[in-house]
């Protein structure tokens, strides 16, 4: 997710590499209990007319599309967001309200349901499954890229949602992922599945033609067992060429290149979405539209322009979040206006600090992929789920390269063994993805 991760990569069997022009693509009940001041006074500043995001959008993503050229619309003149800063910040609250639920579950069962693992959409690996039989990983994701239709992939999503029991998952049923935000990243496709336009593309269309779309994208999702989109990209591409953006603007991926249309359309996807039954992810938290490189196949990508609000790339987060959103997926760069010295996804200055307790966010929080991104390569792969959840990440996405989840459980259950903090942490975040899941049943 960062860039463009295993599934925007070509069509090989390890769905990790970046996608070259011209392939397929591959690849995100209201949790805000309390916002803080600084959303009210964004909401209040009138410059998102009539765009906000609704309470419980959610994401649809586009099936393998061949190739169509992306001509960049000319950006809405309506102004950016302009947000205020918050004067008592609020702290999330929604995890320890509800610390009861893991009542009888074990260490190795609570960190399980802090990974999402990769599962290949046509021939998933044998990890891929002793992730879950073995190490307890109660979420998928489906990646890679597919044609072969809702029948073929309804039936490998089953073979994993038909592992969830007592001695795997505690009987919790699976957040089952994939990417389908359209265009040049859509995992799933074939019959059953639309063709779904790049998000540039969908920002052409009305705000009610956009909603009715996603519905339908979201309905095909859920109709084969996808119950969680990692879209819309909500990166603000506001730079002078925004082809010369790699992960976002090069592929189409951003909904325009203002604030107003970003929040509106992206908004609309995901309303869509949610209508659907499908949790959508909005990404990549606080913006992946002003890098130049693809942090899933360079490193020291690093972003010398985003700050904190009220920085309109950063105002459109804060937009989803008064609207309700449930999940939002954090970058692997790095910005060094906020935190020079680590990446977004090991950062508890832009996690923990930024998105909860300044901007007052209370849901779930996914890393972009952690399993191959180059940008975090030098990190270990255990130390990368521990370092992204003790800065306030509440899920691993393992998504390119499932083989490495299990030395990430392994380190999550030594860390939480040795240090109590920690271990608060991982029942912190648990019992969010659990309040996540349980938001499917209403």
């Amino acid at each position: 997710m960062a860039g463009m991760n295993d599934r925007y990569r070509p069509d090989t069997s390890d769905a990790g590499k970046p996608l070259a022009p011209g392939a397929t693509s591959q690849s995100s009940p209201h949790q805000v209990s309390r916002r803080p001041v600084l959303l009210a006074a964004f909401l209040g500043t009138g410059s998102l007319a009539g765009c906000s995001l609704l309470p419980g959008s959610s994401s649809a993503g586009s099936s393998s599309p061949s190739v169509r050229p992306t001509t960049p619309k000319p950006a809405a003149s309506s102004a950016a967001p302009s947000p205020t800063a918050a004067t008592s910040p609020t702290p999330s609250t929604t995890a320890t309200a509800t610390a009861g639920a893991l009542a009888g579950w074990s260490l190795e069962e609570k960190v399980g349901q802090l990974m999402m693992v990769g599962v290949d959409a046509t021939t998933p690996t044998q990890s891929s499954a002793q992730a879950v039989e073995t190490h307890h990983v109660g979420n998928i994701f489906i990646a890679g890229r597919t044609t072969a239709g809702s029948q073929a992939t309804q039936k490998v999503i089953s073979s994993f949602t038909g592992k969830v029991g007592p001695g795997t998952t505690h009987s919790t049923p699976m957040l089952v992922a994939t990417d389908q935000e359209g265009g040049e990243v859509q995992v799933l496709s074939g019959a059953g599945f639309s063709d779904i336009p790049s998000a540039l593309e969908q920002s052409a269309q009305s705000r009610e033609q956009l909603v009715a779309a996603a519905r339908t994208w979201g309905k095909e999702l859920a109709g084969v067992g996808v119950n969680m989109n990692l879209a819309p990209v909500v990166d603000l591409v506001d730079i002078s060429r925004p082809t010369s953006n790699d992960p976002i603007g090069r592929w189409g991926r951003e909904y325009g290149h203002d604030a107003a249309t970003v929040s509106s359309q992206a908004g609309a996807f995901a309303e869509g979405m949610r209508a659907s039954k499908v949790i959508p992810t909005y990404k990549h938290f606080p913006g992946l539209g002003r890098v130049k490189d693809n942090t899933d196949t360079s490193a020291g990508v690093v972003d010398s322009t985003t700050s904190r609000l009220p920085d309109a790339a950063v105002g459109v987060f804060a937009n989803a979040i008064a609207a309700g959103a449930q999940v939002i997926m954090v970058s692997s760069a790095t910005y060094s206006l906020i935190d020079s010295s680590a990446p977004a996804v090991f950062s508890s200055k832009i996690v923990t600090d930024m998105l909860r307790t300044e901007m007052g966010f209370s849901g779930v929080v996914i890393t972009d992929d952690v399993s191959a991104a180059v940008q975090v390569k030098d990190v270990g792969a255990g130390d990368r789920a521990v370092r992204a959840i003790r800065a306030g990440c509440d899920l691993v996405l393992a998504s390119a390269d499932p083989t490495v989840a299990a030395d990430m459980v392994k380190a999550l259950i030594a860390t939480a063994q040795s240090d109590p903090a920690f271990a608060a942490r991982v029942d912190e975040s648990a019992t969010r993805v659990l309040n996540l899941k349980k938001s499917l049943q209403s």
